[in-house]
């Protein structure tokens, strides 16, 4: 009996160490498989975070390249506009010169048409004798010639010396004593002059 013993307790060993062992090469390989998990998981954590950082480093460069796009668009749309305002500010201002010349113009047109019908009243020599005292005042001369329209000449001729006259009264007055010599020019103005 007791080799049956000894050979059955050898049986034994050899199967408890063949399970000995063979659970000893499973727990090696779940510990092996539990490190590959881990270290799954942690590559698997550092590609998420590096991923997370480079993605906001993205979207953080997107954003800034964005916000200078638009403030480049937005200084050239102000240049735009500052452009447009000084043309239409232009524009406005010689549209206003054109009508200033035009209402300038047809101005000139009535004085002239009412300045010839006014030369055949009977004011107009009075107003002839006020214009020569005036002249006289104004460039205080002691030689002065005036220069008139010939069909104006007759009339500045008859009130030539009550002008004369009424100058020296009005630089009297003024306390200076004057005694112009004035004469009338042989070339006459223009007709079509409005001054004289």
């Amino acid at each position: 009996y007791r080799s049956i013993y000894l050979f059955y307790f050898i049986i034994y060993i050899k199967m408890t160490s063949k399970e000995t062992s063979s659970r000893q090469i499973k727990q090696m390989v779940n510990f092996i498989l539990q490190e590959a998990h881990e270290k799954v998981n942690e590559i698997r954590i550092k590609t998420e975070h590096d991923f997370n950082l480079e993605k906001q480093n993205l979207v953080h460069n997107g954003k800034i390249k964005v916000q200078e796009e638009y403030a480049l668009k937005e200084k050239d749309l102000e240049v735009q506009l500052r452009i447009s305002r000084s043309a239409s500010v232009s524009a406005a201002r010689v549209k206003k010169m054109r009508a200033r010349d035009d209402l300038l113009e047809q101005l000139k047109k009535e004085v002239i048409e009412k300045l010839a019908s006014f030369s055949k009243t009977p004011q107009y020599p009075e107003y002839i004798k006020k214009l020569i005292v005036q002249g006289l005042i104004k460039i205080e001369e002691q030689v002065v010639e005036i220069s008139a329209r010939a069909e104006d000449k007759a009339i500045v001729q008859k009130v030539l010396p009550d002008a004369i006259s009424e100058f020296r009264s009005v630089m009297t007055a003024a306390g200076h004593t004057v005694n112009p010599k004035v004469t009338i020019s042989d070339t006459p103005l223009s007709s079509k002059s409005t001054s004289g």
